[in-house]
């Protein structure tokens, strides 16, 4: 196993599951696109018995990176880290600067429904975007199509780099979903934004669409329907600023998008970039 870090990496959350084979399938994809490495990254919760528990994970995850290698080309790194996984996966994302963490989900079931979702509980942790996904890559060998929802809040430009920087690596065209809204003062916000996107995506000669929901009132799920309707291979979002334990017990509108039914991926983005530092991370 290598120790040392790579500023660029792609970190996926690895717990021996289904999921987490599909999580690793997609940073697949997406390593050969940028030619980033891949490191998978294993939780072991505090205990008496943790250092047992690391050593059966290595003892798994070993074989597992050299079978990987064989088949593939590509080096895969792993670690073992221990404590929670709502703060440690996030907290490592953070200070080892990596490119973006991909992460499996089964959706919000059982007790997820009366804790909130425990992908977003992990996500909002990050510094670093998380790629959200429930089914292996589809037969594609690229984002296509990428759904970029719009609203009001200043908050929503800073996913604007990653819609440029997916778009840039798999010549994706950007949809850019607003909500239809009467409300003059919003209105006005929701196109100031609009405005912002459409002339970074230009300078960057991303190809994009600007679209208007149907129905006012739940944009969750007119995004998610507008995604379904075009077949849409990934969901671009902002995640709610400074998030509360209410906020989970009540919903919020990114858990319903995160465990969509459809099981299109997600790429949630925290808002911890000043929008003054938006400009300096453009290409």
């Amino acid at each position: 196993m290598e120790n040392e870090k790579s500023p660029k990496e792609l970190l996926v959350t690895y717990d021996f599951t289904p999921v987490s084979d599909n999580a690793l399938a997609h940073a697949l994809r997406i390593s050969k696109y940028t030619d980033s490495p891949i490191r998978l990254l294993h939780v072991v919760g505090e205990g008496s018995n943790q250092e047992t528990k690391k050593e059966e994970a290595a003892g798994k995850l070993e074989p597992l990176c050299n079978e990987f290698y064989k088949q593939n080309g590509i080096k895969l790194n792993y670690l073992i880290l221990t404590g929670s996984i709502f703060n440690t996966i996030g907290k490592y994302a953070s200070e080892s600067k990596a490119r973006m963490v991909i992460m499996g989900t089964h959706g919000v079931k059982g007790m997820q429904k009366l804790t909130g979702s425990w992908a977003l509980k992990v996500i909002v942790k990050s510094k670093v975007p998380f790629l959200v996904v429930q089914d292996k890559p589809s037969e594609k060998h690229r984002f296509t199509d990428i759904v970029f929802p719009i609203d009001f809040k200043a908050e929503t430009r800073e996913k604007l780099h990653w819609g440029i920087y997916m778009g840039k690596y798999f010549s994706s065209r950007i949809h850019l979903f607003k909500p239809p809204i009467t409300d003059k003062a919003i209105g006005k916000k929701i196109n100031t934004n609009i405005n912002f996107a459409t002339r970074y995506l230009i300078q960057n000669n991303i190809d994009y669409q600007i679209h208007v929901g149907k129905k006012s009132g739940n944009f969750a799920k007119e995004t998610l329907a507008f995604a379904q309707e075009i077949n849409a291979d990934l969901i671009l979002i902002t995640t709610t600023k400074n998030v509360n334990m209410t906020d989970f017990m009540f919903g919020l509108p990114e858990q319903e998008i995160i465990a969509n039914s459809a099981r299109i991926p997600v790429m949630a983005v925290n808002p911890h970039v000043g929008i003054s530092s938006v400009h300096s991370v453009m290409y």
